[in-house]
């Protein structure tokens, strides 16, 4: 079983309201494959939401409001699914303050990006889960 981003298998869940939906994601999650999540929907924020970046270990709203907690409280949800479903597996949407791997949003809004993990991502690493982005599969990710 693999953790997906929501957004990535056609949920509209974005910041924006938008998906990003990958249709060899969309059809892992039809085959029941896949599993997939918003850690910051899971973590309480709205959709759609003031996007948010990283900045020094806390993520912050473009208004300046910290919602590290929110999206800390996704996280851990985030990693007790994969947990109950025995994924050992994620596939990620890339850059996100939750679920970039390699390289986020740097914290000014200005579309620069520094190296570092999402939160989510961080939180699933830590507990020896793969993760990957949607920019690291093939097409052939069956």
């Amino acid at each position: 079983m693999i953790l997906v981003s929501a957004c990535l298998a056609g949920i509209p869940c974005r910041w924006d309201g938008e998906s990003k939906g990958i249709p060899a994601i969309i059809a892992l999650v039809r085959e029941g494959e896949a599993i997939p999540v918003c850690p910051e929907q899971l973590g309480g924020l709205s959709t759609p939401r003031e996007p948010s970046e990283l900045c020094d270990g806390r993520v912050w709203s473009r208004t300046g409001s910290d919602v590290t907690g929110q999206f800390a409280k996704g996280a851990e949800i985030t990693l007790e699914i994969a947990r109950r479903f025995g994924c050992q597996e994620a596939i990620l949407k890339a850059r996100s303050p939750s679920c970039g791997k390699g390289l986020v949003y740097d914290g000014t809004f200005s579309g620069r990006l520094v190296r570092g993990n999402g939160i989510t991502v961080q939180r699933l690493l830590d507990a020896g889960i793969a993760v990957r982005t949607e920019e690291d599969i093939s097409l052939s990710i069956h």
